[in-house]
């Protein structure tokens, strides 16, 4: 969530921030805000000069009793029990306020970096870079949708008998494939520096408060009511909350995790092509990376984290092209985002393929995850985050762009992880 300080001194740039959002009433939510804060800064200093009275009364009292001034020790007596009373009724009074304040500021998404451009949905994302060509596949090529069914190597039937639309079944060859992707993955994030972590794939509801998914998110995660735990969206929600209530130092920066989880999301999707096959699911495989760095190296750090997404999807020979999103189309708790999408020759589309983000502080404050640096002083960190990758439209792209009249090739890279060259 964003610093309280940091809107009271920038107020005009968070609000233009927020705007450039198209956030509904920016300027009168912040005013709001404000008006909270100033409200609890007041209760605060009442609440304080109460205590002060009632603590020199009480060293008054001690002097009268030693004096013998019984009367004005009753008298003393009954304005400090006013006093204390008052002081419980502040207090309580007060932590209505920060509770008011800090459930505001939930609703109050982060401020976008000045890189991020204006607009309102995905066709103002702005296109960064391309990268490699589309095969030319024959006239009778197909879609994935098709492919799977025709190959033998995932079930969306069999999936919906089981548990329902949008939880497919991977088998055979279609297993190893996804298996490999996972291996080699994992293996990539371990030669660029990354620890692996293996973490719960349910959360506690302090958790998903920690990375911003609740209460934004709450309608679009599987939630299991008896135990008040949540089915992880992505591995970014637990290993991001493995530092929450955390003082780092300066010289253990940056810290770089990966891990492999499956992922699940609520979120139905509308009719079409592109929602289709692999295209979106309730549930699929993603090996996220997740850094935690110094607020003054992040953006660095956020170029080097694409940099590997993009090494990933180069190795895998996908024609590829990377998004800067605009303020319409950005994530709640990101400041900045970067889409990297595949070219699906038999598709004819673009699909996204992974999503890389700079949070800045924004989740540090809901952590309050901390360091300490060569000063001696405390600050918030800045966490960034990425797909390295989602599998489901990577296989999807795999299938459609490397069939053949004698099946389907494998990409060279992966061969050692599935153990054959070709899906026939």
């Amino acid at each position: 969530m964003l610093v309280v300080a940091d809107i009271l001194q920038h107020r005009e740039k968070v609000i233009d921030g927020l705007k450039k959002r198209n956030f509904a009433g920016a300027e009168q939510k912040i005013n709001k805000l404000i008006r909270l804060d100033t409200e609890r800064k007041e209760t605060q200093s009442h609440l304080d000069a109460v205590l002060a009275e009632a603590n020199a009364n009480a060293k008054e009292i001690g002097n009268f009793i030693k004096h013998g001034l019984t009367e004005q020790v009753a008298l003393l007596k009954e304005e400090t029990a006013a006093l204390k009373q008052q002081g419980g009724q502040l207090k309580e009074r007060l932590n209505t306020i920060r509770k008011s304040l800090k459930l505001f500021l939930y609703d109050i998404p982060n401020i976008p970096h000045p890189l991020v451009p204006p607009g309102t949905n995905e066709d103002d994302n702005e296109v960064v870079s391309e990268w490699g060509d589309a095969p030319a596949l024959s006239d009778s090529a197909l879609p994935h949708w098709e492919l799977i069914k025709n190959y033998d190597i995932i079930d969306f039937e069999l999936g919906n008998k089981l548990t329902g639309a949008g939880f497919p079944v991977y088998k055979g060859k279609g297993a190893r494939l996804q298996r490999a992707l996972i291996n080699f993955f994992l293996t990539e994030a371990e030669k660029a520096g990354y620890t692996e972590i293996q973490p719960p794939i349910l959360i506690n509801e302090e958790s998903g408060y920690g990375t911003g998914q609740l209460p934004d998110k709450e309608g679009q995660m599987y939630h299991t009511t008896e135990d008040n735990l949540y089915l992880i969206p992505t591995a970014e929600v637990p290993i991001t909350n493995i530092y929450r209530d955390v003082i780092l130092y300066e010289k253990d920066l940056p810290v770089k995790n990966a891990g492999y989880t499956p992922c699940f999301r609520r979120e139905a999707g509308s009719w079409g092509s592109h929602v289709r096959g692999l295209n979106r699911l309730h549930q699929f495989d993603k090996v996220e990376i997740v850094q935690i760095q110094h607020p003054e190296k992040s953006y660095e750090t956020l170029d080097e984290m694409r940099e590997h997404i993009e090494g990933l999807i180069r190795k895998l020979g996908l024609k590829y092209r990377v998004l800067r999103l605009c303020g319409g189309d950005l994530g709640f708790t990101s400041a900045i985002t970067y889409d990297m999408e595949v070219f699906s020759a038999a598709q004819k589309k673009w699909l996204e393929v992974s999503s890389v983000s700079n949070f800045e502080t924004y989740q540090a404050n809901r952590l309050k995850l901390r360091f300490k640096g060569t000063d001696n002083k405390t600050r918030l960190l800045h966490t960034l985050n990425g797909s390295a990758l989602a599998l489901p439209r990577i296989v999807a792209a795999i299938l459609e762009n490397y069939q053949t009249e004698e099946g389907i090739r494998i990409p060279e890279v992966l061969t050692p992880y599935t153990g054959f060259e070709m899906i026939p």
